[in-house]
């Protein structure tokens, strides 16, 4: 995730954060803990920020799902 990308809640950037690292341990791509990752494919960024955006999605629906009138 780009540090100069805007969040809409500010708050949510720890969890943004922490759930990158959990995704990319899960699919086996290894991230510098120091922050820096130039060296990452953009194969490798692209299914990581993929599968961030698949289970944001998916929170959301079951969210809404709870919420009915």
């Amino acid at each position: 995730m780009a540090n100069n990308s805007t969040l809409l809640v500010p708050q949510a950037k720890a969890a943004i954060n922490q759930l990158k690292y959990e995704v990319a341990q899960e699919l086996g791509i290894p991230l510098q803990s120091n922050g820096y990752n130039g060296n990452l494919l953009t194969r490798d960024a692209g299914s990581i920020g993929g599968t961030i955006t698949k289970r944001l999605v998916q929170i959301a629906e079951q969210q809404l799902n709870g919420f009915k009138r």
